[in-house]
């Protein structure tokens, strides 16, 4: 009897792909069903993966497994493939930031009709800068249905975002990569202004950054006796500005290793160099 097994993926062939890899086989040996077609949901949520039923075909000859070499990182971050992530996430309302400081102030009600793009951009206030953040987040959850209480923190540095409701994991998402995905829209949308100044928001579900933190301390601890062991500089993926500030944090006081950031946001990343010996 031939052996039959269904596998999910982000998209048909992502499927088949882990299929073959369960089975050990090669594409031409098996046969596949589409059984559920992918589709992207509402800014990446409520998405569902595309299902298949793939089916051994029966050989008369042994068919030997593929090698496949299992690659694991050692450095997990929340922004794996953050360009992709964030381009699923933020696609449909990408073009919403394109529009001139004046009208995105308008439609989120925060200068009247008659004020113009140089009025706008001339001009700075914060507290109008996190109600807009407020709003912008307000109508997203307002959109996907789900009641989220939006709670402000302000510190010297960021303004965080604390998010508070029921069953909110799904907000976080594979290695906060969801939550970022958000955060870094939010940002985008609420600075409309053409001020140097800036208002960061850090977005917060369950206490997720907290516990974040701790992990990416113990990440930066063993990532610089790595760099000191081989004599080499580690480069990190791509992290969130708070999420860099904790790793820069942590190895601030080494004697050893010295840190710095390169790129450009939002895919912007860290570099632990040991130091020099005179």
């Amino acid at each position: 009897m031939a052996k039959v097994i269904e596998t999910t993926g982000k998209t048909v062939e992502d499927a088949l792909s882990a299929a073959l890899e369960e089975l050990g086989v090669a594409a031409e040996n098996v046969d596949y069903e589409i059984l559920e077609n992918p589709s992207k949901g509402f800014f990446g949520f409520g998405a569902k993966p595309a299902k298949i039923k793939v089916t051994l075909k029966e050989v008369t000859e042994e068919v030997k497994p593929e090698i496949t070499e299992e690659v694991k990182t050692e450095i997990p971050t929340p922004v794996e493939n953050f360009k992709t992530e964030v381009e699923e996430k933020i696609e449909p309302v990408l073009e919403e930031t394109k529009i001139e400081p004046a009208e995105i102030a308008k439609k989120v009600e925060l200068v009247p009709e008659n004020v113009t793009n140089e009025e706008v951009k001339s001009t700075f206030d914060k507290d109008a800068v996190i109600a807009t953040a407020q709003k912008f987040l307000t109508e997203v959850f307002s959109a996907m249905k789900i009641e989220v209480t939006v709670n402000v923190v302000e510190n010297d540095s960021e303004v965080v975002l604390d998010l508070v409701g029921k069953d909110l994991g799904v907000l976080i998402g594979k290695h906060g990569q969801t939550l970022d995905a958000l955060q870094y829209l939010t940002n985008l949308s609420a600075n409309v202004h053409d001020s140097e100044e800036r208002v960061y928001f850090v977005l917060d579900v369950e206490n997720y950054r907290s516990r974040r933190a701790t992990a990416l301390k113990k990440l930066a601890k063993s990532v610089a006796e790595r760099a000191v062991r081989t004599h080499q500089d580690v480069k990190l993926e791509p992290m969130s500005r708070s999420e860099r500030k904790v790793i820069h944090t942590a190895l601030q006081d080494s004697t050893k290793v010295e840190t710095h950031s390169a790129g450009e946001d939002p895919y912007r990343y860290i570099i632990i160099s040991p130091k020099k010996k005179r």
